[in-house]
């Protein structure tokens, strides 16, 4: 199958194209609900800084339902409120949710000193995924040190990318709960760290 670009909605507003790879999820490719694998368009990463603000693309959705967490005292979504944060969907034995990870770790040691908050949405394509303990396993062995919620049922999994699921999916959401970054599969690592240097460097008015 060749590579194809798609255009990724996001709760309404129009995402980033993204490049994905022929890996099947569970849905398959063949309906428009579909969970695949994805992977972006180009790896690379360099210095970058946003000439304006990132975009606002809606309201975060509720993170709900859970099956519990790992690497973390939190209890709730809530409990990262006021934070700059990453929320990525992600499976341990996706390759390409692997290929990710040693970005998100070098953003996570630069920018989580400043109040950046990581937090991997475990969202099992396969029945062996759906381990606590294998899942708390990998992340050890796969370097991922941040907050792990478990969606085991994949209920926000769906509820957040609607029709068309993928692995890996990442989002930031600014102090005020809102979306402003929203990329699928691997790449734009600069832009992703850029967002996030700049919502930190200008944090939005607080609302009531």
């Amino acid at each position: 199958m060749s590579r194809a670009a798609i255009a990724a909605p996001v709760l309404g507003a129009l995402a980033a194209l993204a490049v994905f790879g022929p890996m099947l999820g569970d849905g398959g490719l063949a309906s428009d609900d579909a969970e695949t694998t994805a992977e972006g368009a180009d790896g690379s990463e360099s210095a970058a800084e946003l000439s304006e603000a990132p975009p606002m693309l809606g309201p975060v959705p509720e993170l709900v339902d859970l099956d519990g967490w790992l690497q973390t005292e939190a209890q709730t979504f809530d409990d990262f409120d006021g934070r700059v944060r990453i929320v990525q969907f992600w499976t341990f034995t996706c390759s390409n949710c692997k290929a990710t990870i040693p970005h998100l770790q070098k953003i996570y040691a630069d920018a989580g000193p400043r109040g950046l908050e990581i937090i991997g949405v475990h969202a099992p394509e396969f029945d062996r995924e759906r381990d606590p303990e294998a899942i708390a396993a990998a992340a050890v062995e796969l370097g991922v040190s941040w907050p792990i919620a478990l969606d085991t049922e994949k209920v926000n999994f769906r509820s957040w990318q609607g029709n068309r699921r993928f692995w890996p999916r990442t989002y930031v959401i600014d102090q005020n709960d809102q979306l402003r970054f929203d990329h699928i599969g691997e790449g734009d690592y600069d832009e992703l760290a850029a967002t996030v240097d700049w919502l930190l460097a200008n944090p939005p008015e607080a609302t009531t």
